[in-house]
C-alpha cells in the first residue's frame, strides 16, 4: 500500500491543529490561531517558519513578487490557515498556486472557523510527476 507524501509530518501538523481547535474552538481571528500554533509547534518540536516569504518562479526564473505563507513546516509543507464558515474553492486554489510557484511538494489548508476543524491536503502534482517513485 503506498504511503502519503510526508505523511508523518502532515499528520503531526494536523494533530496539533486539532488540539488547538479543541482548546479554542471557532470564532477567533486567524492571527490568534497562528500565535497559538507557534507555541504548540515549538512545544512539539515541529520545525517551522511563520509568515514565511516564499520566492516565486516562472519558467525557472525568480520573480520579484513573493507569497507569504502562514507557515512553512519541515521546510517542505506549506500551511495556510483560515477562520471561515467553510473552505471555499478559492482558498484551495491559493494553496495550489503556492505549491506550483514555489515547487514545494505538499500544502495543508486548515480551517479553524467551523464547529469541527476542517482541512485539505493538497499536492504539487508537478513535483510528483518529476519524482514518480513518491506517492501523494
Amino acid at each position: 500500500m503506498p504511503h502519503l507524501l510526508y505523511q508523518k509530518e502532515t499528520f503531526k501538523i494536523i494533530g496539533v491543529c486539532m488540539r488547538v481547535h479543541r482548546n479554542l474552538g471557532p470564532g477567533f481571528l486567524e492571527s490568534v490561531y497562528q500565535e497559538v500554533l507557534c507555541k504548540e509547534f515549538t512545544e512539539e518540536g515541529i520545525p517551522f517558519e511563520g509568515q514565511k516569504l516564499l520566492p516565486l518562479y516562472y519558467k525557472n526564473q525568480k520573480l520579484e513578487k513573493y507569497f507569504k505563507a502562514d507557515f512553512l513546516c519541515f521546510d517542505r509543507v506549506i500551511l495556510e490557515l483560515k477562520a471561515s464558515t467553510f473552505i471555499h474553492k478559492a482558498m484551495e486554489n491559493q494553496v495550489v498556486n503556492y505549491l506550483k510557484a514555489t515547487s514545494k511538494p505538499v500544502g495543508l489548508l486548515i480551517n479553524f472557523g467551523e464547529k469541527s476543524l476542517t482541512w485539505k491536503r493538497l499536492i504539487n502534482t508537478t513535483t510528483i510527476r518529476d519524482n514518480p517513485d513518491k506517492s501523494a
